[in-house]
């Protein structure tokens, strides 16, 4: 049985960091590419980042230099380092794991919220 597990939201206060981990299981983790999206009220899901099986990364151009995605294979585990965070920040992160030579297999976590506010 296949399950992503987002931990690490919670509130912070503006320029503030936060560490997002998801840990995985039920499939092969360290072959499937990972991605944090995350979802603001109101607004449609975004990508946020995205980490190869081989550890290369990717970035919305809005998020570069602000958050860092990283991968431990070991632990099953993907994680978003936050910094800065602003109130526009605020949202839903959610874990996403593609595998498979078309990236047909396609999981989701259930979120974790993140809210930025003084």
């Amino acid at each position: 049985q296949v399950q992503l597990v987002e931990s690490g939201g919670g509130l912070v206060q503006p320029g503030g960091s936060l560490r997002l981990s998801c840990a995985a299981s039920g499939f092969t983790f360290s072959s499937y590419a990972m991605s944090w999206y995350r979802q603001a009220p109101g607004k449609e899901r975004e990508l946020v980042a995205f980490i190869t099986s081989a550890g290369s990364t990717n970035y919305a151009d809005s998020m570069k230099g602000q958050f860092t995605i990283s991968r431990d294979n070991a632990k099953n585990t993907v994680y978003l380092q936050m910094n800065s965070l602003k109130p526009e920040d605020t949202a839903v992160y959610y874990c996403r794991a593609r595998g498979g030579r078309s990236y047909q297999f396609d999981y989701w976590g259930q979120g974790t919220q993140v809210t930025v506010s003084s």
